[in-house]
């Protein structure tokens, strides 16, 4: 006998809102597949992820969020549905916000509603798909109305829109700062012109679908070796996810930046700013134009794997920081003076995307710059230069913790 909530499903899937999402319609079936073998433990952001989207058992689903974002985009397009074709269909289905598990009900049961003169014993309200917070909210109905004076009203009013202006003026007079316990290694990006964010902007040949291969060295668009057209739209996606934190932090402080990346960036501009380098030397043409750290620095060994090489070994330091397991990375963190002597740079590189992201998250971290700033001190309230290397370990491609391994004051 068919299982008339599957035969539902089917024509959902095979309507115009879902045929064109194959995506969809996968995640779509398999909740619902879920629902008909009561299998809820099957149906969470988790195993949705791993079953539907191919993402690796036990991936950080708070920094991949691509189970929530596409099961908004399914409440939309069930609900689509059942306001055109499906609106003579006898069983509802829905997808509760802040779960997985389709629930069916019949097409003319009416949720509940509350209202002031019901019993006071608790109802349950099922709520909207896509504006509740949690599905199946229990909540008391409200108490009943009591007459207020329109004097009173009045009144309240008064002071609300007295309490807006008085707020409205000492916001303006004292505008709030946000003190983070960052500001000693980020001061100098936070005044003066906005400071000029450079992101690695790598150079491939090939395309997504023959392949792309980067190329190496210079960037020389006629490399031999790498056929295609030249394409310079590409940079890392911890590269992008470093610029995010950078944006929010400089939102927080009231300060704005320039981005661009590397193989726009002219250095007559680039002289008379201060400078954040985001991303490998061997990605980051501008980086590559401007030595700015003289004591570290990546390099590749015969396999091509990358490691950071010291240039004046301290006491006990290696000559070298190689990284002994996939789970293993370096990077190097440094704020120096910029091209002019008033100017500052600071830069974040990693051996992969994930050691660059690692390294720009540290530095938003005011407990890592209070030990810098023991370690190397400050002048003014800010930072005296210096270069440090970062060990990070990982895991799943997410950094798990970032520690001083080598810091060198200039």
């Amino acid at each position: 006998m068919n299982d008339p909530r599957l035969d539902l499903a089917q024509r959902i899937v095979d309507s115009p809102h879902l045929i064109s999402s194959p995506k969809l319609c996968e995640f779509f079936l398999y909740v619902v597949d879920c629902c008909l073998r009561e299998a809820p433990e099957e149906a969470t952001e988790q195993q949705i992820g791993v079953h539907v989207f191919h993402r690796i058992p036990g991936y950080n689903s708070s920094d991949d969020s691509i189970v929530r974002s596409q099961a908004r985009l399914l409440r939309m397009k069930l609900s689509a549905y059942f306001s055109s074709e499906g609106s003579n269909e006898d069983l509802i289905v829905e997808i509760p916000k802040g779960h997985y598990l389709p629930v069916f009900r019949p097409a003319n049961q009416k949720h509940h509603t509350m209202t002031a003169s019901v019993s006071l014993l608790p109802v349950e309200v099922v709520s909207d798909p896509e504006n509740s917070a949690h599905s199946s909210v229990i909540e008391e109905p409200l108490p009943s109305r009591r007459k207020i004076s329109w004097k009173s009203i009045a009144a309240a009013l008064l002071f609300l829109l007295a309490g807006s202006l008085i707020g409205l003026l000492i916001g303006r007079r004292f505008p709030s700062t946000a003190i983070t316990g960052i500001e000693p290694f980020w001061n100098p990006f936070f005044t003066g012109d906005p400071a000029l964010v450079i992101y690695s902007n790598p150079l491939f040949k090939g395309t997504p679908y023959t392949g792309l291969h980067l190329v190496p060295g210079t960037g020389d668009a006629d490399s031999s070796g790498y056929p295609g057209v030249p394409d310079e739209t590409y940079t890392g996606t911890g590269e992008v996810t470093a610029i995010y934190d950078l944006t929010r932090m400089f939102e927080a402080h009231r300060a704005n930046f320039t981005l661009k990346r590397s193989r726009l960036v002219t250095w007559d501009e680039a002289k008379l700013r201060n400078l954040v380098f985001v991303g490998a030397p061997s990605q980051n043409g501008a980086l590559q134009d401007l030595p700015t750290t003289p004591d570290f620095a990546i390099n590749l060994d015969g396999s091509n794997k990358g490691f950071i090489l010291n240039r004046h070994p301290h006491p006990g330091e290696p000559q070298s920081f190689i990284p002994s397991s996939p789970n293993d990375e370096y990077a190097i963190v440094a704020s120096i003076p910029g091209i002019q002597p008033n100017l500052r740079t600071a830069v974040f590189t990693g051996l992969t995307t994930n050691g660059t992201q690692a390294a720009v998250e540290f530095a938003c971290d005011p407990e890592n710059i209070r030990q810098l700033s023991t370690l190397v001190g400050q002048t003014g309230g800010t930072l005296k230069p210096f270069e440090a290397v970062l060990h990070i370990k990982l895991s799943g491609g997410v950094a798990l913790r970032a520690d001083l391994t080598a810091v060198h004051p200039h």
